[in-house]
């Protein structure tokens, strides 16, 4: 039954994973009453909103993060990674209900309990349910039947998948090959693509999975339709980008089947959590040092006459160009005098940098080495131009001497600090600087921003490597 129709598991984890959470409730209000924490324990009232609140919330998350995605192939550390993320945000949820609707500093240890419990038995649920699963699969229960359609490279990195993944559960029953004329020294041959119809009435098979090379995949429209009369799942396999960067999703355009790659984070609960971040930290930061910002702009119009900020084009997201906003830390005519300079430029690469600049005012000395002139770029951030975590924004003249690989940095959406701001900046060669950005882009994460913005505060406070 679990082999033919895999929505009843994902249905039963789902109802798994509820009932974990609303078992987390009652565990964690008993343990405040075991510690004598009975003026920490809310009242019934204010317990079952919250904990509907909660099972809503994470039916959302899940879906958001594709908790229940490709149960079987799934790797277990993805899994549980989903999960988390799944957990994190439907606390936020249900904190912030907290807040607005009652006390959230009477409600905070209740549910910070809650969903420690919460976690606990989520991850050791599933962790149990997949020991069980990988057990009874190794010994041959609920293994689902499959077939491979093709005999080349592909169809045998197939097959070499499958029988090194045992705990899948899935059972290659063989090879049906694209033509007469095809081979398979190593599979056994249940028949050939022009008969599919009848290899399905010979044999017990869950899927077919067709591993034909992308000029093939014509030929077996027909086919693939005769498996979804007979209600034979189809699995393609496609050899488009096979090893590229980019990961694939299958997306729809108004009905019409597409396949997206892409190199960029497209986790848009992920993304949405960074760019209200981004909102939060930037309101808080100019709210906060307004005082400061005022101090520091009265300083450089008494030393200099022109205005306090600095407008400079930049490149931001897929080249679109903005207005960069920085206290003015230069004379008024620094960009005319650039070119008497490029002789001295201390950078590889297209980045122009200069030790004792001739052009840089004794307050921009002062601003520049402890980062102050970068503040007002988190007005850049509360219009969408940037983010507070990213790369480094830059001129259109550097983005025209990119090779193509270095242009992969402006994918995403560039930044006030960035790992390069925190690794030394100025002190590391233009190249390293361009891989630092590439590595940040293709194992960005939320908890690796937080992880560079905390580097950030040494960083700046000892000037590692500004100028």
């Amino acid at each position: 039954m679990l082999r033919q129709h895999p929505r009843y598991v994902q249905t039963s984890l789902r109802v798994l994973d509820l009932l974990c959470l609303a078992v987390a409730f009652p565990a964690a209000r008993s343990v405040l009453a075991a510690s004598r924490a009975e003026a920490l324990d809310p009242a019934s009232s204010q317990v079952v909103p919250l904990l509907a609140l909660t099972l809503l919330g994470w039916v959302g998350a899940a879906a958001a993060f594709h908790v229940y995605d490709k149960y079987r192939t799934q790797p277990i550390m993805t899994e549980l990674g989903r999960m988390v993320r799944s957990l994190f945000a439907t606390a936020m949820l249900t904190m912030a209900g907290a807040a607005l609707a009652w006390r959230l500093d009477v409600l905070r240890p209740l549910l910070v309990l809650h969903f420690a419990l919460g976690l606990t038995l989520l991850v050791a649920s599933r962790l149990l349910l997949r020991g069980v699963a990988s057990s009874l699969r190794r010994r041959g229960y609920n293994f689902r039947r499959f077939a491979v359609v093709g005999s080349g490279a592909l169809a045998q990195e197939v097959a070499r998948t499958l029988a090194l993944h045992p705990e899948w559960g899935c059972s290659l029953t063989g090879v049906i090959l694209e033509h007469r004329d095809a081979e398979s020294a190593t599979l056994p041959v249940l028949g050939h693509l022009d008969e599919i119809g009848a290899v399905l009435e010979r044999h017990v098979l869950d899927q077919v999975i067709f591993a034909l090379p992308s000029s093939q995949l014509p030929m077996a429209e027909e086919a693939a339709r005769t498996c979804q009369l007979q209600g034979v799942a189809v699995m393609i396999c496609l050899d488009l980008l096979h090893g590229g960067i980019g990961q694939m999703a299958l997306t729809r355009m108004d009905g019409v089947p597409a396949i997206t790659f892409s190199t960029v984070p497209s986790d848009a609960m992920a993304l949405a959590v960074k760019r209200a971040f981004d909102v939060l930290v930037s309101a808080t930061v100019l709210l906060l040092l307004a005082p400061l910002l005022i101090g520091v702009a009265a300083a450089i119009r008494l030393e200099s006459p022109g205005p306090v900020l600095f407008r400079q084009r930049r490149v931001g997201l897929h080249g679109r160009e903005f207005s960069l906003l920085k206290f003015r830390s230069m004379c008024l005519d620094a960009e005319a005098k650039l070119a008497e300079l490029r002789a001295s430029n201390e950078m590889s690469g297209p980045v122009f940098k200069m030790t004792n600049d001739p052009r840089v005012t004794r307050v921009g000395h002062f601003i520049r080495r402890t980062s102050l002139d970068e503040l007002p770029q988190f007005l850049n951030v509360l219009s969408g131009e940037m983010s507070v975590v990213g790369p480094r924004p830059p001129i259109p003249a550097e983005v025209r001497q990119y090779e193509r690989w270095q242009r992969r940095r402006l994918s995403v959406r560039p930044g006030i600090t960035c790992t390069w701001q925190v690794s030394g900046r100025n002190d590391i060669d233009f190249e390293h600087w361009m891989k630092l950005d590439l590595e940040y882009i293709d194992n960005w994460s939320l908890a690796r921003d937080l992880q560079i913005c905390m580097k950030t505060i040494p960083a700046v406070l000892l000037a590692r490597g500004a100028r």
